[in-house]
Order: structure tokens, then C-alpha cells, then sequence
């Protein structure tokens, strides 16, 4: 696996405030335990190799000896590897310990309340399109009833609707696809093989890193910055490991809920075009906006049409049940992926792709939601000041779910224990690569407020279980690596 350098702005911008003037902890530790948590985090991924001590001092404003000091540490715990010729280069402890899970009766399956699924059921008007497509379909009986491009009604309604978001749309830049998943999967299969890369922001979507990894795509992590994405570092990744694409979700991220505004787009979109490295941008979240709606698509900064390659699905927007998707791209690409699409599948549906014609073109069910997604966001958000105070969370402004960061990398215990309690949590590690985010956990509020209420109630129960067996006040991989020293 190639090495990818982090440069000194960037792993400023990540470490933030990470050094607490009045405290009597040496400056070295601190540094280690920041360096430390943004590993676990996945902010910083494996393989990266960090800034040389004589460069990274002159950065913070440090001694070279005090960056030796906590890169020493950190060798050490086992979060950092010396190479030749690669300088400093992050890792992971061998043998990462699991945590000690106690024996518990699991509660039986049917009391299990499933808290893993960011989705809705129909929006108003779904079985309306229904009835508007059966009525529509004797039209096309007299043809094949397949077209790997798919039905011209519904490609003009996908194209009017980029046009309604600023974005000009031609119709034969439309292919329509089995949902935005399958559209991912081709897109991988055209522009990737075995072995190649591609970088993804982190965390991210997990089914994208799964399909990645199952055609044998190699995922090169660009972690998230406490705010917004961190584009040097993510042309830094083009540059150093050459991708053949990167694959990023700019509206109401999926786990973190953030959205990228307008100059960062503008900005993502001339780092590619600079490296050229094709963006695949993923806009499935992009109508849930519940206190605004996203800046106009990143293809906007793409006049040429041939950098930006975009994916969106009618499954978020109406219902998982309408498995319609489709990639916006230039018109070329789009035959291109026609052609290897019959080698796939031949074509979407024909009722299914009527049914969301319907929808796009009156615009029924579009953000018809948003008031009741917020009000169940909000509730969630007050329970867990209630009930779990000391877990940090924002309020997204968009999207379906909350990214709660825990004080300590017990993410996955904590979900174990939690089946125990009645209900399943996705934990972090889900949404990374290589174990990363085991402080964190991604929760929907598309539940209603009942579930919710239960859901965090049976949470806080279990998180107050855990900790009356873990040791407090450090990071449990950080106690359990100085007890391994001890013995």
C-alpha cells in the first residue's frame, strides 16, 4: 500500500485546540494523546506519514525535542512506525485488544428495537405515483420494455429537476439506475480494476467502502476536519497515491450530517481537475435539508461536464421501495456505462420508473418531511443532554441521523452491550476503514419520538453498564496499552 504524507496545515487543522495552557501535563503527552485520538478517530488514517519533527516544530511553535518526545510516545504505543525513507508512518497496535464483554442474557430478537436504519417510509403520494404509472404503462406495452439508459419520461424529469437546482441538464446525461448503489457499483467497475485507489472523505457511507472493497478497490481515507472538508489535504491525496476517482458526499454528509458550501465545492472541483482525478459526488441526501437546503450541485463548477460525475436516488427522497437511482454525467460517460450496464443487468423497472417520473415532475413529496425529520431530530437531541450528557453532538442541518462522539474508543462495546439491552446501534468503525471511529456512533431520528425515547433510554442504560466496568478518565485502548507495559 502506498504512503501518503500529511503536510503541516493540514494536521494543524485537525489537531485544533489541542494543548490546554494550564495544565501540568507536559506539552509532549498532550500532543501524543491528540495525535493519538485523531488516529483512533480515523481522521488521520493508516499508512499516512506524518510532518518531520524539525518541520512540524516550526509549526506548532515547538522545540524539536518536544515533537520527539511524543513521536517517541507514540512508537511506543504502536500508533506510529519509523521507516526508512518514510519517515514517521501511522498505524495501529498489533493485536488491537477487544473489550471484555461481560456474559448477559441477550434479550430476545422480536424486543430488539433495530436503531441502524437512516430511512423513512413513503412520503405522501407514493401510491398516488403508483396509480399515475399503471395508468401510464399501456403505453409502453408495445415495446421491449427495457432500456439500459432508461425511459426517456423519466430521464427529462431527472434533467429538469438539475435544471430547477441551477445546474443546465441535458436528458442523454442521465442513465438510470437500480438505485444510487448499483450505480456506485458500475461506476466502480468502469473506472477502477483491482488494486487501484480511491480516495473517500472519512467517515463515510458504509456500503460505499463495502463495495469498494468487494471489487478489490483500495480505500484511501481523507479524514474530516472539525468543520467542513479539508481540501489541501485532499489534493494532497490525488497527488501522492494517484486514484482513479474519489468519491465524496457533499450534501448532508452520511454519517457526520455536514454540508459543503459553495467555495469548497468550487475549490474540490479545480483540485481534481488539477490532478485529474474524476469526483464521483454522491447526492443522495441532498433533498434532506431541514433548516436549509444545499448550496446548487458540485457539477455547477464543472462546466466542461467530463470532471464531475453525479449519483442521486429517488430511495431517500420517497421510499427505499422505489430501487431507482441514476448517474448524471457527460454524455459520452453515460453511453459508455449503458454499454456496460448489459453486461450487469439490462435495465430498471418500468412501473418503478413512471412511479418516480410522476413524483420528480410534481414535485410531490419533495421536502414535505422536513418539519416532522426536524421535530424528531430536536427531541433526540434534547434526550441525549438528558440521558447522556457527557457524549458530544451537533445539530446537522440537513440529512437523517446525529454523529455522537463518546468521551472514550468504546464505540463497539458499548453497541455489544446495548443488543443486550433491546436495541442496535451502528457503532463508528462501521463508517471507516481499519477500525477507525471507536468513539463514535451514528443515530437516525427517522423513528418516531416513542422509539426514540426508548432507544435512548435503553442506550443510556447500557453505556452506564460499560462504564461500571471499564476504568475512567483515559481513552480504555490507551489504560490497556499502559497495563500491557506494566506487566
Amino acid at each position: 500500500m502506498s504512503t501518503s504524507l500529511l503536510r503541516p496545515p493540514s494536521l494543524l487543522r485537525l489537531l485544533g485546540a489541542w494543548r490546554a495552557e494550564d495544565s501540568a501535563e507536559p506539552a509532549y503527552r498532550q500532543l501524543a494523546q491528540a495525535l493519538r485520538m485523531l488516529v483512533l478517530d480515523g481522521r488521520i488514517g493508516l499508512n499516512v506519514r506524518l510532518p518531520g519533527e524539525r518541520e512540524l516544530a516550526a509549526a506548532l511553535g515547538l522545540s524539536r525535542t518536544t515533537i520527539a518526545a511524543a513521536f517517541d510516545r507514540l512508537r511506543d504505543e504502536g500508533f506510529l512506525e519509523s521507516r526508512q525513507g518514510s519517515g514517521s508512518v501511522t498505524r495501529l497496535p498489533p493485536g488491537r485488544m477487544e473489550q471484555d464483554l461481560p456474559d448477559i442474557d441477550m434479550v430476545s430478537q422480536g424486543n430488539i428495537l433495530n436503531w441502524t436504519h437512516a430511512a423513512l417510509p413513503a412520503a405522501p403520494g407514493v401510491g398516488r405515483a403508483y396509480q399515475a404509472a399503471v395508468q401510464t404503462l399501456p403505453a409502453f406495452l408495445g415495446e421491449l420494455g427495457y432500456d439500459p439508459l432508461g425511459l426517456p419520461p423519466l430521464r427529462r424529469a431527472i434533467a429538469a429537476y438539475y435544471e430547477r437546482r441551477g445546474c443546465p441538464t441535458s436528458p442523454d446525461q442521465i442513465i438510470v439506475t437500480n438505485g444510487a448503489q448499483q450505480g456506485f457499483s458500475l461506476l466502480i467497475h468502469w473506472l477502477a480494476g483491482p488494486g487501484d485507489r480511491a480516495v473517500i472523505d472519512h467517515p463515510t457511507y458504509h456500503n460505499a467502502i463495502q463495495a469498494l472493497q468487494r471489487a478489490h478497490v483500495v480505500p484511501v481515507p481523507v479524514g474530516l476536519p472539525a468543520q467542513g472538508w479539508d481540501i489541501d489535504a485532499m489534493e494532497a491525496a490525488f497527488r501522492q497515491t494517484s486514484p482513479r476517482f474519489a468519491y465524496i458526499i457533499a450534501d448532508f454528509h452520511n454519517p457526520t450530517g455536514r454540508s459543503m458550501d459553495p467555495a469548497t465545492r468550487r475549490a474540490l472541483v479545480a483540485a481534481a481537475a488539477r490532478t485529474h482525478t474524476p469526483l464521483i459526488i454522491d447526492e443522495t441526501m441532498a433533498a434532506m435539508g431541514l433548516d436549509n437546503m444545499p448550496p446548487p450541485p458540485v457539477a455547477v463548477h464543472d462546466p466542461s461536464g467530463r470532471q464531475v460525475i453525479t449519483l442521486g436516488s429517488a430511495s431517500k427522497i420517497f421510499w427505499g421501495g422505489l430501487r431507482v437511482g441514476w448517474i448524471r454525467a457527460d454524455p459520452q460517460t453515460v453511453a459508455a456505462l449503458g454499454r456496460l450496464r448489459t453486461t450487469m443487468d439490462m435495465a430498471s423497472p418500468v412501473v418503478e420508473q413512471l412511479a418516480v417520473a410522476h413524483l420528480i415532475d410534481s414535485e410531490e413529496g419533495l421536502g414535505t418531511r422536513a418539519e416532522m425529520l426536524r421535530g424528531r431530530r430536536d427531541h433526540l437531541l434534547g434526550l441525549i443532554e438528558r440521558h447522556l450528557p457527557h457524549w458530544r453532538v451537533e445539530s446537522p442541518a440537513g440529512g437523517l441521523s446525529l454523529w455522537a462522539e463518546l468521551p472514550r474508543g468504546e464505540a463497539t462495546a458499548l453497541a455489544a452491550i446495548a443488543e443486550s439491552h433491546g436495541v442496535r446501534v451502528a457503532p463508528g468503525p462501521r463508517f471507516g476503514v481499519s477500525g477507525a471511529f471507536e468513539r463514535f456512533l451514528r443515530l437516525p431520528f427517522t423513528l418516531p419520538e416513542e422509539q426514540l425515547t426508548a432507544g435512548v433510554e435503553r442506550l443510556a442504560d447500557a453505556d452506564a453498564r460499560l462504564h461500571a466496568r471499564l476504568p475512567r478518565g483515559r481513552d480504555s485502548l490507551a489504560a490497556a496499552l499502559d497495563a500491557d507495559r506494566l506487566i
